[in-house]
């Protein structure tokens, strides 16, 4: 999902800026509501795992450059899952702050459109998760049509930043057209395959029920809602 360098350009890059600092700041106040919850060390130690967790995605899981951008196997959604809205932003933005002064500073100038395009779908996840899964269920126990419309909603969105970027920088002449049409069908191969890895990890997570009094994931992870 990384906006390739010279989609958008000069003045026009001012608008990522505003939308990035409206992203990280409503993740900031999630953040906030796992600090008050769980105490500031326990959103440091899951906001360091996702970090690493999101740079290792970035750098050995499967990705390709597809049209106007990359098509990348993110898991937004099992972050939440996991580890909870607060950190799993946490992770998102820190973990491609991080691959990109380390191994890709050509894309730092792309920084806010890409936040933004990782972020903004989180929060869709959050409002989504709260609506569509019961209080009384446990994540661990979510069903694949659960997981893929979180999965859905996640990458949907990023689809349509991706889209929005591509538009708002080259306009909607046929071959930025084309670009981001090609875009957008490889990534629903990802649509369909995340929710699999989804119900996976929270099946593993379910086996290790030994850890449901851990700080390290989400409480939500292995309880029902308070």
């Amino acid at each position: 999902m990384h906006i390739e360098p010279g989609v958008v350009e000069g003045a026009k890059i001012a608008l990522s800026v505003v939308t990035a600092a409206g992203a990280i700041g409503y993740a900031a106040k999630l953040a906030l509501s796992t600090v008050k919850q769980d105490g500031i060390t326990t959103i440091a130690i899951r906001s360091v795992i996702t970090t690493l967790l999101v740079f290792c995605f970035f750098e050995v899981l499967p990705h390709y450059p597809v049209g106007v951008s990359e098509v990348h196997f993110i898991l937004g959604a099992t972050l939440f899952l996991i580890f909870g809205a607060g950190p799993a932003a946490i992770g998102l933005a820190t973990g491609l702050l991080i691959q990109g002064l380390l191994l890709a500073p050509a894309d730092l100038p792309q920084y806010g459109m890409n936040v933004t395009s990782l972020l903004v779908p989180l929060l869709l996840v959050d409002a989504l998760a709260r609506r569509l899964i019961p209080a009384k269920t446990a994540y661990k126990d979510v069903k694949y049509g659960q997981a893929l419309a979180l999965s859905t909603a996640y990458q949907g969105g990023v689809i349509a930043w991706v889209a929005f970027w591509a538009f708002y920088g080259n306009g909607f002449g046929a071959e930025n057209l084309i670009q981001v049409g090609s875009f957008s069908v490889a990534y629903l191969t990802v649509i369909v395959i995340e929710p699999l890895l989804d119900l996976a990890i929270l099946a593993t997570a379910k086996s290790l029920h030994q850890l449901k009094d851990s700080k390290l994931f989400h409480s939500r992870l292995y309880r029902a809602a308070v």
